[in-house]
């Protein structure tokens, strides 16, 4: 059975059970709120140091209407601008990621920048008059390096704090997994968009509860040992212990049969599946052979991207490369299978037989991040749904009269 464990926080023996109902599922006012409070103003994951390694290496990252690129300076430094040009707007760079050799060209008018954001030049200067380049330059973005990983924050004001004090509590396993050192794997990226909101996705992902019935694989794996940690901060842990037994399925008898021992990792977690949830949407996947992260990229309220990045150790050699492909055949079935269940679970918001939820302890997590969602959008709370164009209002009415009674 599924354990639900708390480091810091307790489960109240007469919790809400009902999580959010379902208007918050599919309306398109409220996402805007979302867009800027829920994400906007949050640590997204991007990617890690190595995904551009070289100087003049870049990454692109795109999130509800922001653009980024991350770029490694002639100095070897990794820095985050808006992917936007100072003249017209134009994006910099086209495509998730590439390499110029010492400066960006804007492909609109050739608007030229250094690696590190400064304008070079632009094109037919004169007609520009008395244009200060300084004041030119690409636009930084609040940028923080954990363990190797890149986090943005696109907006001022945001509720999380600094990256390393906010996943402090990962920090332990993250430096036994020596995460500032992976490299990106061949098939670095995956993805896949579903008619849903974000939410659904999240919803399905943080509990174990279904994996007994939904997840054979990872069942037939690890099942029997699979526990939740529950963090401040909106963050969420799980992890599992494999190798008690073979396996039925081909893909586990065979992972479980060549996974090698890594012995530089600690006892703990040389057989465990670790995972590591990031609010708002994020999730880091931990095992001895592979580490990845995914998230949910929200385009509307009806649409959602998930994609997903994988990295391996730099010594791996031909065993830990075959378990590797085998933890992420097994990963990617689990993915599909889930994926099922978000379209299902999203359909029945709409539903005039739909109650809302009644959750299990051992779904727990799911209450979490409803909480934290909330404690950023009191208007959330209600039963019914406000007028689509009187959403914000009464939200920020809501949000007043709690700075209210708190003072008072």
């Amino acid at each position: 059975m599924n354990e639900v464990v708390s480091s810091k926080l307790t489960i109240p023996n007469d919790w809400d059970r009902r999580g959010l109902p379902g208007w918050t599922y599919h309306s398109d006012a409220l996402f805007e709120l979302e867009r800027t409070e829920v994400f906007l103003k949050q640590w997204q994951i991007v990617g890690h140091v190595n995904d551009i390694p070289a100087k003049g290496d870049w990454l692109a990252f795109d999130l509800l209407g922001e653009r980024a690129v991350l770029m490694r300076g002639q100095d070897g430094e990794v820095r985050a601008f808006h992917n936007l040009c100072r003249h017209r707007g134009a994006r910099v760079v086209d495509g998730p990621s590439g390499h110029c050799k010492s400066a960006v060209v804007c492909p609109f008018h050739g608007w030229v920048y250094n690696l590190d954001g400064t304008l070079r030049g632009a094109a037919r200067p004169e007609t520009f008059g008395d244009m200060d380049r300084s004041k030119f330059g690409l636009k930084p973005i609040e940028m923080e390096i954990w363990h190797g990983f890149i986090f943005l924050r696109f907006l001022p004001g945001g509720t999380q704090p600094g990256v390393a004090e906010w996943l402090q509590p990962y920090d332990a396993d993250f430096t036994a997994f020596r995460a500032e050192g992976i490299l990106p794997t061949a098939k670095p990226e995956w993805g896949t968009t579903l008619p849903v909101n974000w939410k659904s996705v999240r919803d399905v992902d943080n509990e174990g509860y279904h994996v007994a019935l939904a997840h054979p694989a990872l069942q037939d794996l690890y099942g029997r040992s699979y526990k939740d940690i529950f963090h401040a901060n909106g963050l969420s842990q799980s992890n599992a212990i494999y190798g008690d037994r073979p396996g039925r399925r081909w893909s586990v008898k065979q992972y479980v049969k060549i996974s090698p021992r890594q012995d530089w990792l600690p006892e703990r977690l040389q057989r465990s599946w670790n995972y590591y949830g990031l609010f708002p949407n994020a999730v880091f996947i931990f095992t001895p052979e592979t580490i990845q992260f995914y998230q949910e990229i929200p385009i509307s309220a009806h649409e959602t991207r998930i994609t997903g990045t994988l990295y391996r150790q730099p010594n791996e050699d031909r065993q830990t490369r075959a378990a590797r492909y085998l933890s992420y055949r097994i990963d990617r079935e689990t993915s599909a299978e889930d994926q099922q269940l978000t379209i299902w679970s999203n359909e029945s918001m709409k539903s005039s037989a739909f109650d809302g939820f009644h959750l299990s302890d051992l779904e727990y997590g799911v209450r979490r991040h409803h909480d934290c969602l909330r404690q950023l959008l009191p208007v959330t709370r209600l039963d019914r749904a406000p007028a689509e164009d009187n959403m914000a209002p009464t939200n920020q009415n809501l949000l007043l009269n709690e700075c209210e009674s708190t003072s008072n």
